[in-house]
């Protein structure tokens, strides 16, 4: 039975049961060993194994059996304990609640006892002090002092106590009768507070913390306790200011005040409230009016930085005060506080803003142009002026010589730059020192001094300098540099808006003057947008009147009918050539000049402008078929030259002229056939008569014929 046991281990596995049962056996294992494999004797085994397991399972039912028997025995036993218990329990309980019914009944009689008591001790002990008081009372009456603690200066606290209320009592007496009493009982106790404070100061000097605490509770009775406290502060700032700033020094003097304070004073908030009082209506203000005044008359752009750093830096410096407890309104106290250094200065602040802004802006401008030698013109404005240029925008008639400005925008990314950031800096003293009810008509006004000096003073100058230096078209060698103006004033353009939207709209964002600002914004930016798009016009114009010019002059009429048509060699006549250079270098001018959307806009009226040109100058010849051939060639190469513009309106209206062409030299027998193409059949018929008419071999009893 022992080996079954050994069998039965944990955890329990039948399968492995079985095969350790058979390995145990002797010729039962199933990979033989030293004797062979014997099933007999392995099954005899499994029988006397079945038969000792039985046995066992009797065994082990017998001892469960017995097991529950002894259970169900102690559960009553258990039983039967806890139902005694808990009548214990009841009983012990009825018990309590009777000790606790005494109990109350013994403490209401000992309260009741104790209220009589006091009863009749408190006018014991009030009798006490009234004869211990009229005791001391008549000293001062003899005018001799002879009790200890009046002559003792290790009992001043003591005698401080009686000394108050002596004083207390000497203010109901009448003058007339006691008027030396008084006096000497005034006298001590100026005396004693005197010798208080002093204590008080010597302690202090010490660094003795709790001797401090113990004098402050005495003088908190008396008069003098104020000046305790001003004495306290006036020696807490001595030496406290050693290093040049004075904010630091102040934020380390509150935050080593702050510490103690609390130490030796009940009402350490009024103490640190009345240090911050003193020190902001002393030493803050004091070098305020140093840093400022000075300034405030000689240099204004220095007064201007003055007063935006040290009221920051004072906005800083209450912020961490406020961390300390100052009272239930400290930020109310604060601001108070701050108001009281900085409102003469910021009374006045949005005004000296202005000059000063102004008169910088001027001086910035006026230092460009006097960089660049030029003396700054007085354009017109009145009808006349506007009447001459409406009559050359719509004629390009040459009403009075053009500006030769030698190549120069008068615009400098550089003195933009140098504006936006005294704007900027204008806008953030703005944010800072403004009172919040005047922030956004302040930043208004700095705004408007923005669009009348970058705007007005620097870019509309210079687009109306820009405007008069454009060429007419019929000008010869003429240099465009209106499109320099336009690429410079783009990209002002988007300084001004990033300014606009970063410092501008958080100041004005939740006012009324959104809507002026955002108003007047559009108006300056449409009015020089009118004057770009003139330009821009005028400028194209001259573009073509370029490529008219080279046309006129390179073009010769035997290009077309050339005397030996066996004998051409050229691929494209001159005239196209120079042309496709110029465009080609005024089409990648378009492109540097502008962003955007514009480069197409641009690029398509400059490309439909061209198409125009050539269009009517190929109809001013007679074409010959080698020179038709030429023409052809002349086209695919202004074709070619269209695909730079990347505009599918331009190659389109050259894709068609480049079929016009084929007219010159398609067989007549075929005219018909080609009209009826997919590129020509849409075209007005009079334009391909009148292209047919330009054959040297056109005939209207043949050629129209056979086009009809």
């Amino acid at each position: 039975m022992a080996a079954v046991a050994q069998l039965f281990e944990e955890p329990f596995d039948a399968d492995e049961y079985i095969e350790r049962l058979a390995w145990r056996t002797p010729g039962g294992g199933s990979k033989g060993g030293a004797e062979a494999f014997d099933p007999k004797r392995l099954l005899e085994e499994f029988d006397n194994h079945i038969e000792e397991l039985k046995q066992l399972d009797e065994r082990i039912q017998r001892k469960v059996e017995k097991l529950e028997q002894q259970c169900h025995r102690e559960a009553k036993e258990f039983a039967h304990k806890v139902q005694d218990l808990q009548r214990s329990n009841q009983v012990a309980f009825q018990h309590f609640q009777e000790l606790d019914e005494h109990i109350s009944y013994v403490a209401t009689k000992v309260c009741h006892l104790g209220d009589q008591l006091e009863g009749v001790n408190t006018p014991r002990q009030r009798a006490v002090e009234a004869q211990r008081l009229m005791t001391y009372f008549n000293e001062f009456l003899d005018g001799d002092l002879r009790s200890d603690v009046f002559n003792n200066p290790e009992k001043i606290k003591e005698a401080a106590d009686i000394i108050q209320k002596l004083h207390l009592i000497a203010q109901e007496l009448p003058f007339d009768r006691f008027a030396d009493v008084k006096a000497k009982i005034a006298s001590k106790y100026h005396d004693l507070e005197r010798q208080l404070i002093q204590e008080f100061t010597s302690a202090q000097r010490r660094g003795e913390i709790g001797r401090m605490r113990e004098v402050a509770a005495v003088l908190l009775h008396f008069k003098g306790y104020a000046h305790c406290v001003d004495v306290y502060i006036k020696q807490c700032q001595e030496g406290a200011y050693m290093c040049k700033d004075v904010f630091e020094d102040t934020a380390a003097l509150c935050q080593r005040v702050n510490k103690q304070v609390g130490e030796v004073f009940s009402s350490p908030e009024t103490v640190m409230a009345k240090l911050i009082q003193s020190i902001f209506d002393n030493k803050l203000q004091a070098h305020v009016k140093e840093q400022l005044d000075e300034a405030r008359h000689s240099d204004v752009e220095q007064y201007l930085k003055n007063l935006y750093d040290l009221y920051s830096r004072t906005t800083l410096l209450t912020n961490k005060l406020a961390e300390f407890n100052l009272g239930s309104d400290k930020h109310t106290f604060l601001s108070r506080l701050i108001k009281n250094i900085f409102s003469v200065y910021l009374e006045n602040y949005i005004e000296m803003e202005r000059q000063y802004l102004q008169s910088r802006s001027a001086m910035i401008l006026q230092r460009y142009y006097d960089s660049k030698n030029h003396q700054k013109r007085l354009l017109g404005t009145g009808s006349i002026q506007d009447l001459k240029e409406r009559i050359r925008q719509r004629t390009n008639l040459p009403l009075g010589p053009s500006i030769d400005t030698h190549g120069e925008t008068f615009l400098s990314q550089d003195i933009v730059v140098n504006l936006l950031q005294e704007t900027r800096r204008a806008f953030e003293r703005c944010h800072k020192l403004s009172d919040p009810a005047d922030l956004p008509r302040n930043a208004f006004c700095i705004f408007i001094l923005l669009v009348d000096h970058l705007c007005v003073e620097h870019m509309d100058y210079a687009l109306e300098i820009g405007l008069s230096a454009i060429p007419s078209p019929d000008a010869k060698n003429t240099n465009l540099y209106f499109l320099d103006v336009v690429h410079q004033a783009n990209t002002i353009f988007h300084l001004f808006d990033k300014q606009f939207n970063d410092h501008l709209m958080p100041l004005i964002s939740s006012s009324p003057k959104l809507t002026e600002c955002l108003h007047k914004k559009k108006e300056v930016i449409e009015q020089m947008e009118v004057k770009l798009d003139t330009g821009i016009d005028r400028t194209l114009n001259c573009m073509v009147g370029q490529m008219k010019q080279i046309l006129a002059t390179e073009q010769k009429k035997t290009d077309f009918r050339p005397e030996d048509e066996n004998n051409v060699m050229i691929q494209y006549t001159t005239a196209c050539s120079k042309v496709c250079v110029y465009v080609s270098c005024q089409v990648e001018r378009v492109r540097r000049s502008m962003d955007g959307k514009n480069v197409d806009t641009v690029l398509a009226e400059l490309g439909v402008r061209c198409h125009r040109l050539i269009h009517e100058h190929l109809q001013q010849f007679t074409y010959s078929s080698m020179g038709g051939m030429l023409a052809i060639c002349d086209v695919a190469e202004y074709r070619r030259c269209a695909k730079d513009f990347k505009v599918p309106l331009v190659l389109q209206l050259f894709d068609t002229l480049h079929a016009l062409c084929n007219l010159l030299v398609v067989a007549p027998d075929n005219l018909k056939q080609v009209c009826s193409g997919e590129q020509l059949t849409n075209l007005d018929r009079n334009l391909l008569h009148t292209f047919v008419q330009l054959r040297a071999d056109y005939r209207p009893s043949r050629l129209g014929r056979h086009f009809t």
